[in-house]
This record gives structure tokens, C-alpha cells and sequence, in this order.
């Protein structure tokens, strides 16, 4: 049996998550179609994050095991042979068979995009948030820095940590920018996040640059002396960026 390590992009928009589910597509289904048809077998593949309905991806990991012999170097396009044009692997590689997509994982990146103008742009409308209202930058920028360290977010999760029985995270980086063609760009480094943390984290800095609520709401929010604050942003203006398997990686990008 191979372990066979995927890298790869999606655009969310046609999904239904990534998620297996009876009757729906999802990135994971249509990805397991491809390579049970390429190697003519039933494989499962597993992948690092399950992104929601309309979130895409740049960075996505997934791994699968089997048996055959298609050399790994020729993996990446006879897979893409088989997958539709809103999927695509950019790299393939045979791992140790102790890795695992999901539970190997050190540590992940996300952005989440803002397209800050008055008027919207029809070509982005499943790609980024629209806020025609003008936000405050510097603002959102500091509340940022209130989520790096570790803290407990229960207020920014829908779950309140199913996965591990804790809402105790740990953020690397934070950071918000904004480039010449009014894109904001909220990128963020985590060594994991809760279902929709990402999401409720940005929606939290958009109403902050909305001037709905002060930075330091952020630290209220985080101590639990306040409710959760700002709407779940939507899930277009969402990216899973990169997934990392070794820790010195992540300082290494970090700088």
C-alpha cells in the first residue's frame, strides 16, 4: 500500500463543502470519484480541513492509500485528467504511511478577502465579502493583534470545540492589509481553528472597522466578559492558504 500525500485548489462556489454528504457534491466525493476511476478501485481520501460550503481553497492537503503502479511523478495529471474544472491538484508525492492529512497537521493559514468600494465587482461576487462602507484599517488591525497568543475562543466558534473537547487555541500571526485595488486581506496562522472560527473572527474585524465596536471588544469577547461580537462572515471571501506538517516551517514563514 502507497500513501499518497495531495496538494490542491478549488474554487468553493459549486460545492457543498468539502465534506463527503449523500447527495450533494462536495470537493471530497468528486476527488475520491477521480481517483477510484483513475486506478480502478474504491479508495477513500481524507483531507486536512473540511471548508464549508463556498469556501475555496489555494492549499488544500489530502492523502489516500492503495495499491498500483502509476509512478508518483505522473500522479498530478492523470488525477487532473479525471477531475472537473473547479478542481486541481498541483502537487502529488508518496509520504510515510503514518502520515495522515488531518491528524499530522502542525499548524494552518487562511485569508479571508474584502472588497472595500462602493460598487461591487460582478466577477468577484463568489470570490470575496463586498462592504461598500469604508473600514477603518488601523482599527481592524489592532483588534487583530488581540487574537494572536493562545486563548480560549469559544466566542468565535459554532461549536464550542467538538472536536477536542477544548476551545483553547493558539493563534501565530494575525495581520490585515489592504492593496491598490481596495482588496483587504485578513490572513491568519493557527496551530488549528474551530468550526467557522475563521469566519466569526473576520466578521468580529469587520464590524470593528465598521466602527460597530472598539478593538479591545476583541479582548472582552476572548476572556468571556462579553457575548460574541459581529456577524459570521459569509463564506465566499474565504481561502484555506496553506496547511503546514512541520512546525519549523511555520516560524520559517513567519520570520
Amino acid at each position: 500500500m502507497r500513501n499518497i500525500s495531495l496538494t490542491l485548489e478549488y474554487d468553493g462556489t459549486g460545492f457543498s463543502g468539502w465534506q463527503m454528504q449523500p447527495g450533494t457534491r462536495t470537493v471530497q466525493s468528486e476527488l475520491a470519484h477521480a481517483v477510484s476511476g483513475l486506478l480502478g478501485q474504491a479508495v477513500a481520501v481524507t483531507g486536512a480541513s473540511r471548508t464549508d460550503a463556498g469556501v475555496h481553497a489555494y492549499g488544500q492537503r489530502a492523502n489516500f492509500k492503495a495499491d498500483f503502479p502509476i509512478p508518483t511523478d505522473r500522479l498530478k495529471k492523470a488525477i487532473n485528467g479525471f477531475l472537473p474544472g473547479d478542481i486541481r491538484v498541483t502537487a502529488a508525492e508518496e509520504v510515510d504511511d503514518s502520515f495522515h492529512s488531518r491528524f499530522s497537521a502542525k499548524g494552518k493559514t487562511y485569508v479571508y478577502k474584502v472588497l472595500n468600494q462602493s460598487e461591487p465587482v460582478v466577477f468577484f461576487r463568489n470570490q470575496m465579502l463586498h462592504v461598500p462602507a469604508v473600514l477603518d484599517i488601523d482599527a481592524m488591525s489592532r483588534a487583530a493583534l488581540y487574537f494572536e497568543g493562545t486563548h480560549d475562543f469559544k466566542a468565535f466558534s459554532a461549536s464550542n470545540g467538538e472536536l477536542s473537547g477544548t476551545a483553547v487555541r493558539t493563534i501565530q500571526r494575525f495581520r490585515v492589509t489592504k492593496d491598490e485595488n481596495d482588496i483587504i486581506l485578513l490572513k491568519v496562522t493557527g496551530n488549528a481553528f474551530l468550526y467557522k472560527m475563521v469566519r466569526m473572527m473576520a466578521g468580529a474585524l469587520i464590524d470593528i472597522g465598521l466602527r460597530n465596536n472598539q478593538p479591545e471588544a476583541v479582548l472582552e469577547a476572548l476572556s468571556g466578559t462579553k457575548a460574541r461580537i459581529g456577524r459570521t462572515a459569509q463564506p465566499q471571501g474565504l481561502y484555506l492558504l496553506k496547511v503546514y506538517y512541520d512546525e519549523s516551517e511555520i516560524l520559517g514563514e513567519l520570520g
